[in-house]
């Protein structure tokens, strides 16, 4: 193990062994990546699908997505239906560290690349399994994606609840393959401390769908917590119509009056002294029936004002306030740019790009200039 203090990356050393595609799995290996882990991808002829979009890119194969999520790895194709390519797979594995894919169960034993089969290759491996729904229940083995897990979590009826549109929807993000991505990475980290502590490698499975049902739940299982339930699902701060951006002179702003006591006092300060004053205000079980009244009423306040106006007067009195800020001006977000979270560098054959840092800052080391996603096959001469 390494002295603390040493700024070296903190996973340097580990090697990992990466068949994984499109999200879930590659948001995982980005992470250990981006902490020093040596990744090796392995792609099938024709690379990772996520290579390819509808956007255009320099080079066919690097899409923005595949870039913002292969960064410092390693790229060798393989085809493990050949003879010799499944030889030289297991020669990795052998001297690996961790190996991670997201094939489904009966694929990889087939493959000869199951648990037991690359164990005996390398007693001490971490074999991380990413799939779809975990084994022990009657999902297990089914495919999942992104919106199948969404439509299997509950996330679909989140909008439903609050404007009213029965139509189930997706949230528009690949939230469910990211969560699951995280979960992946420290499910990955925890099995490299224990192997440090006892020695013993071990098979994690990561399943997508009680993944994103444990991050969905934390909150929305509510009143489904007691037994018998005392309510309903669905945590109703999350799910209440008036809780959204409110509309200003010139664009829309966030605001959270989060102690109730701040509902009242927001109306105050934005106009609204004499309402703010009210009798029924004066104690938390007034101000809380009152709740989607104090919305509106802030809503209708916010109107008469810019947004720069609304944010000068809320965060003087502390009141957590954001304007509403649209995908395409994130990028040049002044917080952002300061902390220098993008990264501006050029990658060898798409030229400059923009990539998000690791956004966790380490008093003892420092990641150093990021590094870039690789072509497709680009290290398949390397020892």
């Amino acid at each position: 193990m390494m002295a603390p203090g040493d700024s070296q990356p903190m996973l340097e050393g580990i090697k990992v062994i990466d068949l994984t595609s499109v999200v879930f799995g590659p948001y995982a290996t980005q992470i250990l990546a981006d902490h020093g882990a040596e990744v090796t991808k392995i792609e099938a002829p024709g690379g990772d699908v996520y290579r390819y979009s509808a956007k255009p890119a320099q080079t066919p194969g690097m899409a923005p997505g595949f870039i913002a999520l292969n960064r410092g790895k390693k790229s060798v194709v393989l085809d493990l239906k050949d003879k010799e390519d499944g030889a030289r797979l297991r020669e990795m594995l052998s001297v690996a560290d961790v190996f991670i894919h997201n094939v489904r169960e009966a694929a990889i034993e087939r493959l000869g690349f199951g648990y037991d089969a690359v164990k005996a290759l390398n007693p001490a491996i971490i074999y991380v399994h990413c799939v779809g729904f975990g084994s022990e229940g009657p999902y297990g083995g089914l495919q999942a994606y992104d919106d199948v897990i969404q439509a299997a979590t509950g996330a679909t009826s989140l909008l439903p609840r609050v404007d009213g549109d029965e139509r189930p929807r997706y949230l528009p993000s690949l939230i469910a393959d990211k969560v699951a991505g995280l979960h992946a990475a420290y499910a990955t980290q925890a099995a490299i401390i224990h192997r440090l502590r006892t020695g013993k490698g071990q098979h994690v499975e990561v399943p997508m769908f009680e993944a994103f049902a444990s991050f969905m739940m934390k909150e929305h299982l509510d009143a489904k917590t007691f037994d018998p339930p005392n309510g309903d699902a669905g945590y109703s701060r999350q799910v209440d119509a008036d809780r959204q951006p409110f509309q200003t002179k010139d664009g829309w702003i966030s605001i959270v009056p989060y102690v109730p006591q701040h509902f009242p006092y927001t109306v105050g300060l934005l106009g609204d002294p004499q309402m703010a004053a009210e009798e029924r205000f004066n104690d938390v079980k007034g101000i809380m029936s009152a709740g989607p009244e104090l919305y509106r009423r802030i809503g209708e306040l916010t109107k008469m004002k810019s947004t720069q106006e609304c944010l000068d007067i809320l965060r003087e009195a502390n009141i957590p306030c954001m304007k509403v800020t649209d995908l395409n001006e994130v990028i040049d977000d002044p917080h952002l740019r300061e902390s220098g979270f993008f990264e501006r560098s050029q990658h060898p054959s798409e030229g400059a790009v923009f990539q998000m840092r690791d956004p966790n800052r380490y008093s003892e080391w420092s990641a150093g200039p990021l590094q870039h996603a690789p072509l497709l096959g680009e290290n398949n001469e390397d020892d």
